[in-house]
């Protein structure tokens, strides 16, 4: 029992971490004091996901999983957590919501993705499900003076409570067919029998679950509504590391239930469509947005769509193309979030108009975000290329050429509105009456950020080696 301790140590040290910052923010009351903790604990996390063994152990009965996958998704969703708290202070403090409880709830988030992409009993995977999920209700509401951030937490609220239903009965409907909630044993299980139409209705509304996490159409109404309404740093939160936790959670899905899908073309066929509809959409949505925040919302859709061709392939190139894509989509997006962070004054400045000539006073953030913006349209040598390539090049290897002909048609509708951004900063006369905040501490976050964009598309192959090592050792 010691050692399923050890094993899950990142774990272990996230749920205690954020305890320990509820008591610091109950007694010493100073938001302040509470971030340094968080950023802490994120770094101490960062670090056990490098010393902790890689090899897969199934610990505490089987009701998680580690080992280098838990690890690299580990270390993405504190990645992530670790960036956004580092961004997110002064903007909190200028919309007068720097509330201590910011920071234990970004934490506990980070603990429910965990547990997500370590589960390996059904039961795990839907409360870490719901402990992201109902943080993430309340982050988008951080701004409780605002009816816009109170609307867009009730709207994310009641249609994420639907899909944890669904989630919830398709759970029910397998353990129903297979008489276990243990993935080992479902997998087991359907080794030597065929499965019934019950586990097919139960797999549907899992995925259905999954899908509205991702944003991916027809589940997408939720997004642009929820990630306009909540405050920014809510926002780039929510837009990366709530997705990197879904789709961990689809892989694995897709490898506990390998052999049987491979049986069937009509799960992937499901997910084709929905990952057409999810690019083609969510681009042609986002061509018609001026809110730039909408704008990032929509292209999230499309991000999601690219990303769902590599479980469609369902590939060990797929899928560790999609673990890839998710890290890379993460910085690029909080990046981009962190410039509006700099720029949003009372929710006034969120217009793209509103950039006009940012880069003849301020070049370093346009320079930045044209960084930023070059690599979600997936243009080389930047990271975003690269996740691209991947995922592409893995369903050219599956045979579905199609999929990729689309996908790459879809990326070219994203040129016009991420590099509108960049035309506006560059070449049009500079706007009187932004303000742009010039943070020290911001400026670095955002450099560093950008310079492992343009570090993870030059030389990808370390980062590309892990997630290919994390499928394989799964």
């Amino acid at each position: 029992m010691l050692q399923d301790f050890y094993y899950a140590l990142p774990i272990m040290l996230a749920s205690l971490w954020s305890v320990g910052l509820i008591l610091i923010e109950a007694l010493a009351e100073k938001a302040s004091l509470t971030k340094i903790a968080a950023q802490l604990g994120f770094i101490l996390v960062l670090v056990f996901c490098f010393v902790v063994p890689n090899e897969s152990h199934a610990v505490f009965y089987g009701m998680l999983k580690t080992g280098l996958f838990t690890n690299y998704t580990a270390g993405v969703f504190s990645l992530t957590g670790l960036l956004v708290v580092s961004i997110s202070s002064e903007y909190l403090n200028d919309e007068d919501i720097h509330y201590g409880e910011f920071y234990p709830i970004v934490f506990l988030s980070v603990v429910g993705m965990m547990l997500m992409a370590s589960s390996g009993n059904l039961t795990i995977l839907f409360i870490g499900l719901e402990l992201m999920s109902i943080a993430l209700y309340v982050l988008a509401g951080l701004n409780r003076k605002l009816d816009r951030s109170n609307e867009a937490a009730i709207k994310y609220f009641l249609l994420g409570a639907f899909a944890s239903g669904f989630f919830l009965y398709g759970i029910a409907f397998i353990y129903g067919d297979a008489g276990s909630l243990s993935l080992i044993k479902i997998s087991s299980f359907y080794e030597s029998h065929e499965p019934s139409g019950m586990f097919w209705i139960g797999l549907i509304l899992v995925l259905i679950g999954l899908l509205f996490k991702i944003a991916a159409v027809p589940f997408h109404q939720w997004a642009p509504d929820a990630y306009e309404g909540a405050p920014t740093a809510s926002t780039a939160f929510m837009s990366t590391s709530a997705k990197i936790a879904s789709f961990s959670a689809l892989i694995i899905i897709i490898l506990t239930f390998a052999s049987i899908l491979a049986k069937t073309e009509s799960f992937t066929n499901v997910l084709a469509i929905v990952a057409v509809l999810s690019m083609i959409l969510g681009n042609l949505y986002a061509l018609g947005q001026d809110n730039i925040k909408r704008m990032l919302a929509y292209s999230s859709i499309a991000h999601g769509g690219y990303m769902l061709v590599g479980i469609v392939a369902a590939n060990a190139s797929g899928l560790s193309g999609v673990l890839f894509y998710t890290l890379i989509y993460s910085i690029t997006t909080i990046g981009a979030f962190g410039l509006i962070l700099s720029l949003e004054r009372k929710q006034s400045f969120l217009d793209i108009n509103d950039y006009r000539g940012l880069f003849k006073t301020h070049p370093l953030p346009a320079t930045l975000i044209a960084v930023f913006m070059f690599s979600l349209i997936g243009l080389p040598p930047l990271g975003g290329f690269i996740g691209k390539y991947l995922v592409f090049s893995a369903a050219i290897e599956a045979d579905l050429t199609w999929l990729v002909v689309v996908g790459v048609l879809a990326s070219l509708l994203s040129v016009f509105y991420y590099l509108r951004v960049v035309l506006v900063m560059f070449l049009e006369h500079p706007n009187d009456n932004v303000q742009v905040t010039e943070i020290a501490s911001l400026n670095t976050v955002l450099l560093i950020l950008a310079l492992l964009t343009l570090v993870l598309g030059f030389y990808p192959s370390p980062l590309i080696n892990i997630a290919q090592k994390a499928i394989a050792m799964f």
